[in-house]
C-alpha cells in the first residue's frame, strides 16, 4: 500500500507499507514513480512499515532516488525500529545513495539544505 502527504511546497513524505516483493513491488511502482517524479525536490519515503523489502523493491527505490537526484532533488528513508528493513537496507549498502534515519523528524531535518533557494 502507498500513500503519501506534501509536507511543503518542496517536500513530500510517500508511506509505503506491506510487502515490497515481486507482487507488491508491481502493484505500488507507476504510482511511486509519479509521486517521486513530482515538482518536489526532498522526498521521504517511509518504510518503517513494510513486511517484507526484497531486491526489486531496492531498485525501485534506488531508481528513483537517481531520478530525483538528476533533477537536483534529494530522497531519504525512515526505518523506524524495522529491523528487517534496516539490516537489508544496510546489507546492500543503499546508505551511499539513499540515507536512512530512524524517525521522520530526523529525515525532515536532513533535507533542510534540500529546501535552500537555488540560484
Amino acid at each position: 500500500m502507498i500513500s503519501h502527504t506534501d509536507v511543503s511546497e518542496d517536500m513530500r513524505c510517500i508511506t509505503i507499507s506491506g510487502r515490497l516483493d515481486i507482487l507488491g513491488t508491481e502493484e505500488i511502482a507507476q504510482e511511486f514513480t509519479e509521486l517521486s517524479a513530482s515538482n518536489k525536490r526532498c522526498i521521504i519515503v517511509d518504510l518503517s512499515e513494510l513486511t517484507v523489502l526484497a531486491s526489486i523493491g531496492i531498485r525501485a527505490l534506488i531508481s528513483n532516488g537517481k531520478a530525483l537526484q538528476k533533477k537536483g532533488g534529494r530522497m531519504v528513508l525512515v526505518v523506524g525500529n524495522n529491523a528487517i528493513v534496516t539490516k537489508t537496507l544496510e546489507t546492500t549498502g543503499i546508505s551511499v545513495l539513499l540515507k536512512m534515519f530512524k524517525t521522520l523528524p530526523e529525515a525532515q531535518g536532513s533535507l533542510l539544505e534540500c529546501l535552500a533557494p537555488m540560484d
